[in-house]
């Protein structure tokens, strides 16, 4: 039996909760998993999965292996590594996951030159603005904005947004500049299509802390776009200033409100709460987390802000 590749199958069966899953990822067919998960459980003389044409789960004893299983496995794969030399060698598959507008706009770039300083590391990346099971989805790095972050998750504070009411001075030419928060219910506001919020905006100045309700035709579900809207005169929009910071800078772009803005948009970095990590995930959550702080439109987090579990 091939101990070890059947212990890899166990815990991504456990992790996916589908021995189909488990093929699927490995690329190999789900009966050459189902016959290597079968032959662990002989050889442990133990039942570890309960299996029903509908769902797959570990027994009691097969939660327990598992948790060991995954030591077991980490161990082994540092052992393999010190042993070939690739303790300072980033090899591999590196599964990337981040929202689409970041990704697309920042990340890419990002990641282009991180693999021309190292040929041997391939990635996935993965844009989707919904936040994903590392483990189950096999995620190694995950970018997230915001304050929502999952519980079984190594969170790396990285940097914190801005987030400024802004439009283009073609929109104020032809509508005027809104002098006072007030005035804001008077313009056309393009938001964000999935904010809980809705239609409400809530602005700081200091301690002071006010909510407005927006007026607006347009929402839209990409960051990008709606960039693209306001530069084309569309209206306002409450923008983090990693997206609109460079059309500030150029003057396509103007603050509206000031020093009106909303709460800060913190950025993590969110890797598996597993022991081992491999020397390529390694380095590039250490090279992500200087080159997103070095972005134009990103502060440092403040201290009381860095979260790690």
């Amino acid at each position: 039996m091939d101990t070890m590749r059947s212990l890899r199958c166990f815990v991504r069966a456990v992790e996916l909760g589908s021995l189909t899953a488990v093929a699927r990822e490995q690329g190999t067919t789900q009966p050459t998993v189902s016959k290597l998960v079968a032959a662990l459980e002989r050889d442990l003389g133990v039942r570890l999965l309960e299996r029903s044409t509908t769902s797959l789960h570990p027994t009691p004893d097969g939660l327990r292996f598992y948790q060991r299983a995954l030591g077991v496995l980490a161990q082994y794969q540092e052992a393999v590594a010190e042993a070939r030399g690739q303790t300072e060698t980033a090899s591999g598959l590196i599964r990337v996951n981040a929202p689409a507008a970041f990704g697309q706009f920042r990340l890419n770039a990002l990641l282009a030159s991180f693999m021309a300083a190292h040929p041997q590391v391939d990635i996935e990346l993965i844009l989707d603005d919904r936040m994903v099971d590392l483990v189950r989805d096999g995620v190694d790095i995950a970018v997230r904005q915001g304050t929502e972050l999952p519980p079984d998750a190594v969170a790396r504070a990285v940097g914190i947004s801005s987030r400024q009411l802004v439009a283009a001075p073609a929109y104020l030419h032809a509508r005027g500049s809104p002098q006072q928060l007030q005035d804001l219910a008077n313009h056309d506001y393009i938001r964000f299509a999935w904010l809980a919020e809705g239609d409400t905006v809530t602005l700081h100045h200091g301690d002071e802390k006010v909510s407005l309700i927006t007026h607006g035709r347009l929402c839209v579900n990409h960051a990008l776009a709606i960039r693209d809207s306001l530069v084309a005169g569309g209206g306002i929009g409450l923008c983090p200033l990693w997206l609109v910071q460079d059309m500030l800078d150029s003057g396509a772009l103007v603050r509206v409100l000031a020093p009106w803005e909303g709460a800060p948009q913190p950025m993590h970095l969110l890797s598996p709460t597993r022991r081992y990590q491999p020397v390529r995930a390694r380095l590039l959550l250490d090279y992500l987390e200087q080159q997103i702080r070095d972005l134009p439109g990103f502060g440092a987090m403040p201290v009381t802000a860095a979260r790690a579990v």
